[in-house]
């Protein structure tokens, strides 16, 4: 008997600051993030992408991605995304865009990544304030 469905796996999860598209429908990664450097508190980011690849299911599931805060568990923003696997050897790419993302303090915030809520991974993207040099000397000079 061959099952129906078979939940996947999350083949690599990937967070930058944005994704483009080839001609040949390959996508091309722009700023991976594993810290953010920030000159001061509070900041915007304009965009922030997550990159998720899923391989090895069966079946038709839903992808959702989170933005956690610095407390572990304030959702900061989430997406939701439907995905299908008709095959186990196939795979799916989906691209989670989050806009005017705030960051209000410092510390280690968390993505989130489940599939039909069931958590496949959480990592962290620690941000961290790094002040700008002569920034001081400037603000007094003005």
């Amino acid at each position: 008997m061959t099952p129906n469905r078979i939940l996947p796996d999350l083949q690599c999860s990937l967070l930058c600051d944005d994704i483009r598209q080839e001609a040949s429908g390959n996508l091309i990664f722009l700023g991976v993030i594993g810290l953010i450097r920030v000159p001061g508190i509070p900041i915007v980011a304009p965009k922030l992408c997550v990159v998720n690849r899923w391989t090895a299911g069966k079946g038709n599931f839903t992808e959702q991605v989170r933005l956690i805060g610095t407390d572990g568990t304030t959702v900061i923003r989430k997406s939701s995304a439907k995905l299908a696997l008709p095959d186990p050897i196939q795979n799916v790419t989906n691209v989670s865009l989050f806009g005017q993302v705030e960051f209000a303090t410092a510390g280690v915030y968390y993505i989130e990544v489940l599939v039909d809520d069931v958590m496949k991974l959480r990592y962290a993207i620690p941000l961290v304030v790094v002040p700008q040099p002569g920034a001081e000397g400037a603000a007094e000079q003005a």
